[in-house]
This record gives C-alpha cells, sequence and structure tokens, in this order.
C-alpha cells in the first residue's frame, strides 16, 4: 500500500457522519436494554419501541460505526451457498424458513424505509453467486435448485453485467444495496423520537440476569431492564460457551468512483480467489459515476500480512475495472456459526430474560434485519414461524456442527499455545509503524513504535479469554486470533467480546 492508500473509515462513515449521543449519565430503568448500537441491535430496538415498550441502546462506541458501519451493505436472502446446506443438514423446511425469514426481513425493511422517509440509497439489483471455473458449475446447479425449492425466484445462468465471462452464476432478483449508516441513523432519530434511550460511549461490564436484569456501565451507571438483548457482534457476555460455536473472520474493502457506463449492475460474489464481492451506490451529483466497492481476501483477524491483502484485492480491482479511482481502503469483520444459520435468540437453556443476535456469517443486513423481527416477537409473546430454525439452544445441530466446531476449536488450542512459543524480535529494530509481540520479564509485551519513534508497550495477553494478539499493520491495531477481539496501539479495545483494554507495560 502506498502512503495515499492508508486504511481508514469506510465510505458510509465519511459520508453519513451523525450526530452524537451521551454516555450513560445516571442510572436508568426500562422495559429492554439493548447492548450494541449495530444493525441488529437498533432494528429491535426500533420494532421494540414502535411495540410500545420503553427501551435504552448501549453501545461502547458510535451508533452504526463498529461492524455495521464498515459493512458491504447488501441486503439479499441469496447468501453465497448457503440453501444446497441447509437442505443437506436442516432438511427442506429448513431451508425454506431460512429464505422466506430472510425475505420477508427485507420486504419489511422496505416498508420501513417508505414510512419514515428514509433517503438511504435504497435500490433494487439482481445478487449472484458465480464462479469462473468450469469445476464449480455443479455446485453452483445445485444451489439454484435448493434455493428455488426454499422460495427463491432463483435461476442458473451464464451471463452477467460483470466485465469478465462467467463459467455460471445463481441469479436472484429484486434484492437490495443501501447505504447502511443513513437508514439506521435515521432508525436512531426515530428511536429517541418514540422516548427510547440511546447512549454512545458506555461499555457495559457487568450483566446480573433476574426478574429484573440488571447491567452495570462503565460511567457507573445501572441500567435495570426487563429484558436484555446482546447484539453486540460477538456476544460482550457469554453465558452458554457460544465462544465454542463462532469463528471471527475479517475481510478487506476497498472502493473508489467509476464511469457510470461501466457499473456491472447487480451484487455479485464468488468464494474463488480468497472471496470476491463486487457492487456498486450512488457517487457524486450528476450521475456520471457510481462507487465502485468490492470485497476479499479473507482471514483470521491477527494473522498474516494485512497490506499485502490490500495489494491483492486493489489489484484485482484495477485489473477488472481500470477506470476505477481507488479512494478509500478499510476492512470488516464478521463471526461464522459452525453450523452456517445464525444464533438469535434465548442466550441459554436457563435463560428467561436474556436474548443474543450474532454468527451472521457475513450476512449481517438482512440477518440483523431478521434478528429485529424474530427477538421482538419473543419478547413480546408473539409466535415466529423460524425460531426454532435460528434458537441459539438448538441441540439437533450438535452432530452436525462436530467437524466444525472440533476445526474452530483446534485453531484456538494452537494459537493460544503455539503463539507463545514464537521467537522474540528485538524491540530495538522495530521501525516506525510497525508492532511486535516481545519477551518482557515472565510474560509477553505487544510493542508499537509511532512515526515519531516513541515505543507503545501493552500487554500481549488479550483480556477476553488471554490469547496472545498479533499486530495489523495496515490497520495499526492488535488483534486477538482466537475470538476477534481488536485494540488500538495503547491498548483500548476497538472492537469486543473484549470489554477492558490490555494493560501498560514498561520496556
Amino acid at each position: 500500500m502506498t502512503e495515499k492508500q492508508q486504511v481508514g473509515d469506510s465510505y458510509w462513515l465519511e459520508t453519513a457522519p451523525g450526530g452524537a449521543y451521551p454516555a450513560l449519565a445516571g442510572d436508568l430503568e426500562v422495559d429492554v436494554a439493548v447492548i450494541g448500537a449495530g444493525i441488529a441491535g437498533l432494528c429491535t430496538a426500533w420494532e421494540l419501541t414502535r411495540a410500545g415498550r420503553s427501551v435504552a441502546v448501549l453501545d461502547a462506541g458510535r451508533i452504526a460505526a463498529g461492524v455495521t458501519g464498515h459493512t458491504t451493505a447488501k441486503v439479499t436472502a441469496l447468501h453465497t451457498l448457503v440453501y444446497d446446506t441447509l437442505r443437506r443438514t436442516r432438511g427442506a423446511e429448513g431451508a425454506r424458513l431460512y429464505a422466506r425469514s430472510q425475505s420477508e426481513a427485507i420486504e419489511h425493511t422496505a416498508d420501513v424505509v417508505a414510512e419514515l422517509g428514509i433517503d438511504c440509497e435504497w435500490e433494487r439489483r439482481s445478487a449472484c453467486t458465480f464462479v469462473r471455473d468450469a469445476g464449480g458449475v455443479a455446485e453452483l446447479r445445485a444451489e439454484a435448485r435448493a434455493a428455488r425449492e426454499a422460495g427463491l425466484p432463483a435461476s442458473f445462468v451464464t451471463e452477467t453485467g460483470l466485465p469478465f465471462p462467467v463459467a455460471g452464476a445463481v441469479e436472484v432478483a429484486d434484492q437490495v444495496q443501501f447505504h447502511p449508516r443513513k437508514y439506521l441513523l435515521a432508525l436512531a432519530r426515530d428511536i429517541a423520537a418514540r422516548g427510547g434511550h440511546l447512549h454512545e460511549d458506555t461499555t457495559v461490564l457487568g450483566l446480573e440476569e433476574g426478574t429484573p436484569c440488571r447491567l452495570s456501565t462503565s460511567t457507573g451507571a445501572t441500567v435495570t431492564a426487563r429484558d436484555v438483548v446482546v447484539a453486540t457482534h460477538y456476544p460482550v457476555f457469554d453465558r452458554a460457551l457460544l465462544f465454542t460455536r463462532l469463528s471471527p473472520r475479517r475481510e478487506l474493502v476497498v472502493a473508489g468512483p467509476l464511469p457510470a457506463g461501466q457499473d456491472p449492475d447487480g451484487m455479485y460474489i464468488t468464494t474463488e480467489e480468497n472471496t470476491r464481492s463486487v457492487r456498486t451506490a450512488p457517487y457524486g451529483e450528476d450521475g456520471t459515476r457510481r462507487l465502485l466497492v468490492i470485497t476479499g481476501e479473507h482471514f483470521t483477524p491477527g494473522t498474516g500480512d494485512t497490506r499485502a491483502r490490500f495489494d491483492l484485492l486493489a489489484a484485482w480491482a484495477r485489473k477488472h475495472f481500470p477506470e476505477v479511482e481507488l479512494t478509500h481502503f478499510w476492512a470488516t469483520q464478521d463471526n461464522d456459526s459452525t453450523d452456517t444459520v445464525p444464533l438469535v435468540g434465548p442466550m441459554h437453556p436457563g435463560a428467561r430474560h436474556l436474548y443474543v443476535a450474532t454468527g451472521f456469517g457475513g450476512w449481517g443486513m438482512s440477518g440483523g434485519m431478521m434478528a429485529g423481527l424474530l427477538l421482538t416477537a419473543q419478547i413480546t409473546g408473539e409466535e415466529c414461524e423460524w425460531s426454532g430454525l435460528y434458537d441459539p439452544r438448538r441441540l439437533a445441530s450438535a452432530v452436525r456442527e462436530a467437524p466444525s466446531f472440533l476445526k474452530h476449536q483446534a485453531q484456538v488450542a494452537g494459537h493460544f499455545v503455539g503463539d507463545r512459543l514464537r521467537p522474540s524480535p528485538p524491540v530495538e529494530a522495530l521501525p516506525p509503524g510497525e508492532g511486535a509481540v516481545v519477551r518482557a520479564g515472565r510474560g509477553r509485551a505487544a510493542v508499537y513504535r509511532d512515526d515519531d519513534g516513541a515505543l507503545h508497550a501493552v500487554s500481549a495477553r488479550c483480556t477476553h479469554m488471554g490469547c496472545l494478539v498479533d499486530f495489523n499493520a495496515a490497520e495499526r491495531a492488535w488483534e486477538c486470533p482466537c475470538h476477534g477481539s481488536r485494540f488500538d496501539t495503547d491498548g483500548k479495545v476497538i472492537q469486543g467480546p473484549a470489554t477492558r483494554p490490555l494493560e501498560r507495560r514498561d520496556i
């Protein structure tokens, strides 16, 4: 990456900065407390306020600025190759419920956009999963059949709007792309107008389940609520060992203006080449250009050379769209559940008033919209046909999850043990802008040298479960490869599940 190609805020954050909400200053009592103000949390809070519940939304950072603020923002029920898998693991009914729940959530959101008059660049486009290698055609044909049987208007095609030939693609028409920040900031304003409480810079540190539940926060204030929803992307409270069923992955995004005549006019994704996802968005006032958004190069946080991955993704973008001017570089993160289905519902078998929404597997836009409807139905006592499909307490999936579960746990164990055996580089050899984990007494320190040459040293032990962090040079952040927690160079939490900073160290 060049100096002009620095990783920064997403295009969505830059073009919709939004207003600030105050940190929680005093004790609060509400019907429902929602922890996390991404798409799942805000959709849930909005549905609940509309249902007449008093709601408090608490976020450790800013509203819709975490994972949701860095998404690709495709809103589709076609989730790469999920339906053929669901047909085999959950049966035809499970696949049908998945398709229906995702599609109904999208159409419900379209109604909300119209009802509130939200200008969020809501555009209807076809969604396509494609392959260029003929060896993947059979798998795509099976996916098209499974998606059709599940109720989606899916078809197998060999022609797309992409600027290169494909061997085949599954296409579902009338899906959606939008500006996620513009939509969610409008939801937040409406929640506040309906009497809801929204608080940024308020980390929830403790949870006491009961009737009612009680939350302790970083501001010293307490929130009392009958029901609590944990929608923090990766659950900050894990009463059911959900961390064993979730694996984090990070993906890179490059974006920039493109002549409107070269718009591929659709949303595309392939699992080839370590994932490539393509879409466009409105750009500028005169309509002569579109914003090209390309995502890919997925990896486990805290592993490998992120700058080299950005270079690969940018090179791919320029090869296939030679007139694009790449202006934005950012990254996003999500969690995959071990059985491919999100975990939305009561957090653990004994939960009566504690709910969770997580494990959206890269499809958090439609998944978060679905979660808002599902959790609101459960909290208000309504029936929801697909509650069982997404239930985090599901036991029937244990056998299906076993291979992925064991693989994930082996990877975590490998990091927990193996990373402690890595050789320690000399601190004096660390160049400006770089970081490394070094030996410090009996333990390890995460040391970063800033551009002025000063050293910043913190504990290398993640405050979530003790794995050692590693340095992401492109984003200048410490990342945990076990569960995806991220910290800045001074140890402050950027992304959970960790809620406590890395301790300072003297070098």
